[in-house]
C-alpha cells in the first residue's frame, strides 16, 4: 500500500466521498495466494485471490502476460488508479535468467465506484504484456512473480499472486493471441506533435486539442509527478479536433510549475501516450 494511495483516499474524504469503510477494510485485510507453478507449458495454475484469481501465461519467444480474471461487479486498476485505489505491482527480482521485464498496461476506463469517486482501469478481466529480456538468449528463462494490486466491488481489498512460470522454447502457445489483443490495446507512445496541442489557460490550467479520430469516443488520462493532481473534462471542439480542459485539483505545498506531465488518450483509431511539459500561461 503506498503513500500515494492513502493521499488518494485523504483527498476523496475531502470532497466529502464516505470511504472509511472501504479504507478500513483495505488496511485491515490482505490476502495471499497460494503459490502456483506451471499448470501446462504456456500457464501457471490460478492462484486465487480477492474476488479474483491470477496467473502467469507464455505468448511465444519473449513475450509473457499476467493475466487477472475478475468476479461479476468487481474492478481493478490501471497504472494510474483515479480517485483511489491500488496500481498493480509486479515484482520480478526472483526470477531466473532474467535481465529485465517490462509490462504493458492496456488502455484504462473511468468506472464510477460505489463510494462514489472514479476509479481508471478495468472492469473485466485483463492481460498486462510482459517483454521478458533473458540474461542468456541461450539458456530458459524462468519468470517468479509476486504481484500486488486491488479488487474493489463496495470494499477495496488488496490481493496477492506468487507465480512461477518456466518460458517454453516451443512456439504454439494458446495464449498468444490474448496477449498479441492485449499489446494492441496498450497506447503507443507518439510525440507531442502527433498527440496534440498543449495551451495555457491560466496559472492552474490548459487546453488540449488533437486532431479528431473516427472510432469510440475520445478520452483524456492525466498522470503528473508524486503530489499533483490534474482534474479533466472534455472541451467544445475545435476545427476538427477533440478538446479537453486540465485544471490543477491539488499539488504539493511550495510547488511550482512547470511539470512534466504524461497524457493518455484512449477511442478514436486507437489509445496513444505522450509526455509534455505543463507550463504557466504567460
Amino acid at each position: 500500500m503506498t503513500a500515494g494511495w492513502l493521499v488518494k483516499r485523504l483527498r476523496a474524504a475531502e470532497r466529502g466521498l464516505p470511504i472509511g469503510g472501504a479504507l478500513a477494510a483495505a488496511l485491515s485485510l490482505v490476502l495471499t495466494a497460494i503459490p502456483a507453478f506451471a499448470a501446462d507449458a504456456f500457464s501457471t495454475d490460478w492462484a486465487p485471490a480477492a474476488k479474483s484469481r491470477a496467473r502467469l501465461i507464455a505468448g511465444g519467444g519473449d513475450l509473457a502476460g499476467f493475466e487477472i480474471a475478475l468476479s461479476p461487479g468487481a474492478i481493478t486498476y490501471w497504472r494510474d488508479p483515479g480517485d483511489a485505489g491500488l496500481p498493480p505491482t509486479l515484482d520480478f527480482s526472483g526470477s531466473d535468467n532474467v535481465a529485465s521485464v517490462e509490462p504493458e498496461f492496456p488502455a484504462p476506463k473511468r468506472i464510477k465506484e460505489a463510494d462514489g469517486g472514479e476509479a481508471f482501469g478495468y472492469d473485466g478481466n485483463v492481460v498486462f504484456p510482459l517483454r521478458v529480456t533473458p540474461r542468456d538468449p541461450t539458456k530458459p528463462s524462468t519468470l517468479k512473480l509476486n504481484a500486488d494490486f486491488a479488487v474493489c466491488e463496495k470494499v477495496c481489498l488488496p490481493a496477492k499472486a506468487h507465480l512461477e512460470l518456466k518460458l517454453p522454447s516451443a512456439p504454439g502457445s494458446p495464449h498468444a493471441g490474448a496477449i498479441d489483443a492485449a499489446l494492441a490495446a496498450a497506447p503507443r507512445a507518439v510525440a507531442l506533435k502527433d498527440f496534440g496541442a498543449l495551451e495555457a489557460l491560466d496559472a492552474e490550467s490548459w487546453r488540449l486539442c488533437s486532431a479528431h479520430m473516427d472510432g469510440p469516443p475520445r478520452d483524456l488520462f492525466v498522470e503528473a509527478p508524486e503530489g499533483w493532481w490534474l482534474k479533466t473534462a472534455p472541451a467544445q471542439a475545435d476545427a476538427g479536433r477533440d478538446c479537453f480542459t486540465l485544471t490543477i485539483g491539488d499539488k504539493p505545498k511550495d510547488a511550482a510549475l512547470p511539470i512534466a506531465l504524461r497524457l493518455t488518450l484512449t477511442g478514436g483509431a486507437g489509445a496513444m501516450e505522450t509526455t509534455v511539459e505543463a507550463k504557466p500561461k504567460t
